[in-house]
């Protein structure tokens, strides 16, 4: 194992829980950033406030920033795994012209993406439980619960095809969910 995504909709813990799993296990893995905030915090924007063709280049800068990212830690860390706060699967759900045109325009395939990353874990978000708190926890965030819900469900569908894809249901109280995800690490 060298590269173990974290994906699910907006609300589902990646970023709590990808940084709580490193920092409990420094020895083992290496957190990798969402991409996603960064470039939108870079911008000062968030994707709802863009036109298409800005939804476009946000993309593209997220997708180039997160092989960036996985690549330069990588070879920085070797021993360690990297635990990644989304991989390059999910912007093809962003991507307004759906996910076929995603990978034409990056010039890759989603199974080429698939291969980066030796397992996944999806999350599913808290707003099936009724604990969505939309922008609070990331100005970032913009889908309201249904919407988040539903691009859980289309990140459910990418990643897919992934021989090494587990899940991990909605909890009430976050350590259950963090738990259940280590539950899962230590199999891998």
């Amino acid at each position: 194992m060298k590269r173990i995504v974290l994906t699910g909709g907006p609300g589902a813990g990646k970023t709590v829980i990808s940084s709580a799993v490193a920092a409990a296990n420094p020895q083992r893995y290496i957190r990798v950033p969402e991409a996603a905030t960064q470039v939108y915090d870079l911008l000062q924007t968030r994707w709802d406030r863009l036109d298409l063709p800005g939804r476009r280049d946000v993309q593209r800068r997220i997708y180039r920033l997160q092989r960036e990212q996985e690549d330069a830690l990588a070879a920085e860390h070797p021993e360690k795994i990297l635990l990644l706060d989304r991989g390059t699967i999910d912007g093809a759900a962003y991507w307004p012209e759906g996910p076929d045109d995603y990978w034409r325009d990056l010039g890759t395939t989603a199974n080429d993406e698939l291969k980066r990353y030796d397992a996944v874990v999806w999350l599913q978000t808290s707003a099936t439980l009724g604990l969505y708190d939309h922008d609070a926890s990331n100005p970032c965030r913009f889908e309201h619960p249904e919407a988040a819900i539903a691009s859980g469900n289309l990140l459910k569908i990418l990643w897919g095809a992934h021989p090494r894809l587990s899940q991990v249901d909605a909890y009430p109280v976050l350590a259950e969910k963090i738990a259940a995800v280590n539950g899962i690490l230590g199999q891998l």
